[in-house]
């Protein structure tokens, strides 16, 4: 029966051959690296009953459950969606979007992650393009998500104002700031707006809340890790709201559509005709 079967159609299904003849591993849609503990039960419940009682952690926060016959895969997707879990995908298209846990668990965080990861994941989730396409959200200058390995990375940031009238000029925030971007001038902390990244630490270690931050979005484009590596280039300031972030990722993705090769990555198609063109697109989203 398995020699019937449209191997290729079960790969973009989240499905994968194994080594074992009639076997593959299923990979699942964990968004943003979240899932439940009823999800958990579920997934272990299945790997249990159709695998070999364990599940694989893949590198991008993802489950896969290895060792499922592919005569069990549509009964084992039945049971999966009991809990709330779903097939991941493979293949020439838009992975499930990645992030750490941001703002509303890390101390360090400037940016709600995990619902940003979510809204991605509904606006591009599955999207047929020349080539696999990743997303990452990283809440941080800490980048513990490693945004600029994507082919779109999303890092949190504040622009920061300071409040002289309630610093006590503690130098507190100097300390913290790890690009020598403020020091101490007559009792007053100054700014060099050209070395500071946004990190926000002054902002999360004044005792008396003498610099005030502004979330936003700094966003990189054409990462890589694998048999090439990349690291994504920023083309665009601070991103003030998620509309904007929404017009430039979807100029982004739009772009290497159009643009790009069949089995061709973003960076790939950036290299060949150059990164003017996605320049101007992007600057076109970014102004409105």
């Amino acid at each position: 029966m398995a020699e019937n079967i449209n191997y290729k159609e079960l790969k973009a299904g989240g499905f994968m051959s194994q080594v074992q003849k009639g076997y593959g591993s299923l990979r699942l849609a964990v968004i943003g690296g979240n899932l439940d503990t009823k999800a958990l039960k579920v997934v272990a419940e299945v790997a249990d009953k159709y695998g070999n009682g364990y599940v694989h952690m893949t590198s991008r926060q993802g489950i896969e459950i290895p060792f499922i016959n592919v005569n069990d895969l549509a009964e084992v997707k039945k049971e999966l969606e009991k809990g709330g879990v779903s097939a991941g995908v493979c293949g020439p298209r838009v992975r499930t979007i990645t992030a750490c846990q941001g703002i509303k668990v890390c101390p360090s965080g400037c940016i709600d992650t995990y619902t940003l990861a979510k809204e991605l994941n509904d606006r591009y989730f599955g999207r047929e393009l020349p080539h696999k396409f990743k997303f990452g959200v990283t809440g941080c200058q800490n980048n513990c998500l490693k945004a600029e390995e994507n082919d779109v990375g999303i890092k949190g940031g504040m622009t920061v104002t300071y409040k002289e009238d309630d610093c006590i000029s503690c130098g507190v925030c100097i300390k913290a700031c790890r690009e020598n971007a403020l020091k101490m001038v007559d009792d007053k902390v100054e700014i060099d707006r050209d070395l500071c990244t946004y990190c926000a630490r002054c902002v999360k270690s004044c005792p008396t809340d003498a610099w005030e931050g502004e979330a936003g979005y700094i966003v990189s484009f054409g990462g890589t890790f694998g048999n090439k590596i990349h690291k994504a280039k920023e083309y665009l300031p601070i991103i003030r709201d998620k509309e904007t972030l929404f017009k430039v990722t979807d100029a982004a993705i739009d772009y290497f559509e159009a643009n790009a090769n069949k089995s061709e990555r973003f960076r790939a198609t950036l290299e060949r005709i150059g990164e003017e063109g996605l320049k101007e697109a992007l600057n076109k989203a970014y102004q409105g």
